[in-house]
């Protein structure tokens, strides 16, 4: 299941082994920021139901959390060869990341994009994703519950 080039050996195998979960910018003030959008979960609550699912699916997680666009692309860039897929909810990168973007394709795992609000549903430039077109799904306005319907959703992909 590796639609943009070559997989890693565990994904050839249809197994899910290794994941990497990516927070963008502001994700470290959940809980704080605007809980009528993002819900009163922080980021650590986030964290500790994908470890709960990632673990029942004996899959091995790292999660990165940066408010730094370029942090974010390198996590992308390491994760070749080292995870067999990723979970992304990359923030305001979203809309405007081409940078991200094209990390993100250059990677030959599934992605899942997730977003705890439903960007449809909010302000007009919220409604694009640049990322769209490279990752394999989007999540979003399921809250917290979107991580890990990701989780489920990577290891069904790879069935």
């Amino acid at each position: 299941m590796c639609p943009t080039g070559t997989c890693s050996d565990s994904t050839v195998k249809g197994m899910l082994s290794s994941l990497l979960v990516l927070h963008g910018p502001n994700l470290n003030l959940l809980g704080l920021r605007e809980p009528e959008i993002y819900g009163s979960a922080t980021l650590a609550d986030h964290i500790d139901a994908v470890r709960d699912v990632a673990q029942s699916h004996g899959i091995s997680f790292v999660d990165v959390q940066s408010n730094s666009e370029a942090e974010i692309v390198e996590a992308v860039h390491s994760a070749r060869g080292v995870h067999d897929a990723i979970i992304i909810n990359a923030g305001a990168l979203t809309h405007y990341s081409w940078a991200l973007h094209d990390a993100l394709k250059s990677f030959t795992g599934n992605v899942i994009e997730v977003h705890l609000s439903n960007p449809g549903a909010r302000e007009e430039f919220r409604h694009v994703s640049v990322l769209s077109d490279v990752v394999q799904g989007t999540i979003s306005g399921f809250g917290g519950l979107g991580y890990t319907l990701a989780v489920h959703a990577l290891v069904a992909l790879e069935k």
